[in-house]
């Protein structure tokens, strides 16, 4: 049996879930595309390519078995993207959520029964249709929660909103001993530099107390005021948006001080670095290009 623990993003890594490359299927038709970025590489004939982003996998793969964490990969569908392992599912505390997703992409949690065999189903949780999240938009830190979302009354016309308000709430009574703050993000269906497609596309904490942010990420100020109150602006990265264009705040923790990261990112890895961290650089550039990154491709089982 696999006992969840997951208490926050930066412990030791013991086991996680990582996405899949293979069989990626052919590239999207325009109409098929989830988000802003994904839409203007089809448009520009760069969408990634199935050899490019599987060595890409392999490389953060490597980087797993390097510190000794235990990988599950989930079993490959004919012609389906399953590298986003974070959007479907969540760790909270010993409790694994799984997320309504797209209706397109409902296989992929099929294809990681297998996983989910080995935990008790008492602390596997589900909802109810109108209640929305996905992972990358729900954070840990210490008590709290963060998780990302979209109060717009126009939520049901962005393809790029993950979660709603229910979903928030929901949350909410789960863990009525945590402080659940939510943050409106900005959000756009056409323009990827004008998209926090997820909490973890904006935000993230690194370390014992240091974050990558982008200010610009949130919709109202007093959110970004909130996490640089608790984090303290010497403790933050600020990125740019052409530097949250190219995830920079998507990277992914293996412990406090072992961050993996695009090795394109040379100002923040350059931080990193200065702070103490050991940056593990790895290509993902490609796997970028469908708005996701790091964290994105990971759903985390146990932690220390």
């Amino acid at each position: 049996m696999i006992k969840l623990n997951v208490l926050d993003e930066t412990s030791r890594l013991r086991s996680v879930v990582l996405g899949t490359a293979i069989c990626n299927g052919p590239i999207p038709k325009l109409e098929e595309a989830y988000d802003p970025k994904s839409l203007e590489h089809i448009k520009a004939g760069t969408y990634p390519l199935e050899k490019d982003m599987v060595i890409e996998m392999e490389a953060f793969n490597k980087v797993f078995e390097k510190y000794n964490v235990k990988v599950y990969r989930p079993k490959v569908i004919e012609n389906y993207n399953q590298i986003f392992t974070r959007d479907i599912a969540f760790v909270i505390e010993d409790k694994l959520i799984k997320s309504n997703i797209l209706p397109d992409r409902e296989k992929e949690i099929e294809a990681i029964q297998f996983v989910l065999d080995q935990i008790d189903p008492n602390n596997i949780i589900t909802t109810s249709d109108e209640v929305h999240f996905e992972g990358g938009d729900v954070m840990l830190w210490n008590n709290h929660i963060f998780i990302g979302t979209y109060k717009g009354d126009d939520y049901k016309d962005y393809i790029t909103a993950r979660t709603n308000m229910k979903g928030v709430n929901f949350i909410k009574n789960l863990f009525p001993n945590k402080i659940v703050k939510e943050f409106d993000l900005v959000k756009s269906n056409t323009i990827a530099r004008e998209n926090a497609l997820h909490l973890d596309c904006c935000f993230q904490p690194v370390g014992k107390n240091k974050a990558i942010i982008h200010k610009e990420g949130f919709r109202d100020e007093n959110d970004y005021n909130y996490l640089v109150n608790l984090f303290g602006k010497e403790n933050m990265f600020h990125i740019t948006k052409d530097e949250m264009y190219q995830m920079f705040s998507n990277v992914f923790s293996i412990s406090e001080d072992v961050v993996v990261s695009e090795k394109k990112f040379t100002r923040l890895n350059n931080w990193l670095r200065e702070q103490g961290f050991t940056v593990e650089e790895i290509p993902y550039a490609e796997i970028s290009k469908q708005e996701g990154l790091l964290r994105c491709s990971t759903l985390p089982l146990i932690r220390d």
